[in-house]
């Protein structure tokens, strides 16, 4: 299904009265005084094309579309450019997403000022990585490739069908001001391999993927107004070479940047250092972070450079196969950046990152408020959360740990060899925590209650799986009290509301959709300045 939404231009004052009439007559919901039906003399299908768009702009997007079904008049009216300045489509990926969305972008692509496109593929074919909805579709690259699966290259076909249609559309678009691409396309996130055994089947020559490329170049060389640029997960579609087609005074402008891409071959990069010195006014940005290196930090703590107030990193274990983390910033780095912008705010994601790894990139002076662990085969120690909770006391909102285990006998504990537990110490330090999500790890019925009594109502989502909850023998022994009654209920007034453990773990999009929840949340991370 191709989900249409819209976020009206502005907000406005409400409507006069008889505009107010008309609009709720254009909605279905009740007659304007002193209309006709359309097809007579003087009524709806008569009034002016300006009238039709002022009623039309007091509409939410579906309404407008079951009112431009009164007559072909109004469905003129519909795709007026002032109607859908902002249009963000979640497209399956899928045939029949097709004529749908040729129609919808040959209609708004020429004209839209901001386009946000998330490609989901959400039926994955069995035989081949992730069951549909799973986690095993992160991939890190150490898996065997799944046999080749007709139904897979129907999916990659599709695929680079869609993305053509959208770059096409969007081409020769100069008021185009806000670009966001995402692509669950984790038949391609798999690993390297598959990628490209999948491609040299669909497309042999890779024809399709050069003009994907070229497309893409070409949006970018013919903007004019061009301020957020954010592409993740997208196949091949950012070159090396890409951001050279932006012009010095759009890349002076620019505002967002965003470039997370863990297909790239080798030690290749995005952006390097000298690119990065054009944009200027570059207020967020988000990289993989081997490709964050230390003379980037010093890029962006230049003086000439106005102050960085976002910084999303994804650290991939495949790009730290790959690349290496020699390049990395340093703490004397991270204390520069932040001299120069002072409020700025790190988000970090890990997929299965050692922790060994960890320890390396946390530096001190890194301003982190959020952190986001994801993990299938490397689990994270409590000597990581224990340095978190002590480095970044000041900053950290945000606390993400995820683990993807196959034995759900034996979770890992955190707590294992310590006179306190690491997430007691967390809430207890992190005064300004408030998200909290644990699966895949043991947390102690009186740890949790421990965590709520200490971060109360401040602690505004605490998410943890029912089975990462554990109990201790003399808690499971008291015959007079229902220990996971008893746990609800002090948890519940620790925090000021009920409460209750997540019970469903495929309902929880953190676990079921990770690159997905990093995306969207570093959209809004990076929105919220």
């Amino acid at each position: 299904m191709l989900l249409f939404l819209s976020q009206e231009p502005e907000a406005r004052p409400g409507p006069p009265p008889p505009v107010a009439a008309a609009a709720a007559a254009a909605a279905g919901l009740g007659p304007a005084p002193g209309m006709s039906v359309c097809g007579e003399a003087v009524g709806a299908g008569s009034l002016p094309s300006e009238l039709v768009v002022h009623i039309f702009s007091f509409l939410a997007g579906p309404d407008r579309l079951r009112a431009s079904a009164a007559c072909s008049h109004w469905r003129e009216c519909l795709f007026y450019p002032a109607l859908w300045p902002r249009l963000r489509l979640s497209l399956r990926v899928s045939p029949a997403e097709r004529p749908r969305l040729e129609f919808l972008m040959r209609k708004c692509g020429w004209f839209v000022r901001e386009l946000r496109v998330q490609f989901a593929a959400d039926n994955y074919p069995s035989g081949g990585g992730g069951g549909g909805g799973g986690r095993g579709r992160r991939g890190g690259g150490r898996r065997e490739a799944p046999p080749l699966c007709p139904r897979w290259l129907d999916l990659l076909r599709t695929y680079l069908e869609l993305v053509l249609c959208v770059l096409s559309s969007v081409r020769n678009n100069r008021n185009l001001q806000k670009l966001s691409l995402f692509g669950d396309i984790s038949i391609l996130q798999q690993h390297g391999s598959i990628s490209n055994t999948y491609l040299g089947k669909v497309d042999p020559d890779g024809k399709k993927i050069k003009q994907i490329q070229q497309l893409f170049e070409e949006i970018l060389g013919n903007s004019r107004q061009l301020k957020w640029l954010s592409c993740g997960f997208m196949l091949q579609i950012v070159t090396p070479t890409s951001l050279s087609s932006l012009s010095n005074p759009i890349a002076n402008t620019m505002e967002h940047l965003s470039l997370l891409d863990n297909h790239i071959p080798g030690n290749t990069t995005l952006i390097t250092a000298v690119e990065l010195e054009r944009f200027v006014n570059l207020r967020s940005l988000a990289l993989d972070f081997c490709d964050f290196t230390a003379e980037m930090a010093r890029v962006l703590a230049d003086s000439n450079h106005v102050p960085l107030h976002r910084l999303s990193l994804l650290v991939h274990s495949v790009s730290i196969m790959h690349k290496s983390l020699d390049s990395m910033p340093e703490d004397e780095n991270w204390k520069a950046l932040t001299r120069n912008s002072a409020n700025l705010r790190v988000y970090i994601m890990a997929f299965d990152v050692k922790s060994d790894d960890m320890l390396r990139i946390l530096k001190p002076s890194i301003p982190l408020e959020r952190i986001h662990f994801d993990s299938y085969i490397t689990c994270v120690s409590g000597a990581v959360v224990d340095l978190i909770s002590r480095q970044y006391d000041k900053f950290l909102t945000h606390f993400i740990l995820m683990n993807d285990v196959i034995d759900m006998s034996g979770f890992p504990d955190l707590s294992d060899n310590r006179n306190e537990d690491p997430l007691v110490l967390l809430a207890w330090r992190c005064t300004r925590l408030s998200l909290l999500a644990v699966h895949g790890y043991t947390v102690w019925a009186h740890n949790l209650i421990a965590i709520a009594r200490l971060r109360g109502s401040d602690l505004k989502v605490l998410e943890v799986t029912e089975e990462s909850i554990d109990f201790d023998q003399g808690e499971l022994a008291d015959q007079d009290v229902d220990p996971v009654h008893n746990l609800i209920e002090q948890v519940s007034l620790g925090l000021g509301r009920p409460w209750h453990a997540v019970m469903d773990i495929e309902l929880l999009s953190v676990f079921t959709e990770p690159t997905r929840h990093f995306y969207r949340e570093m959209q809004s991370f990076s929105e919220g300045i």
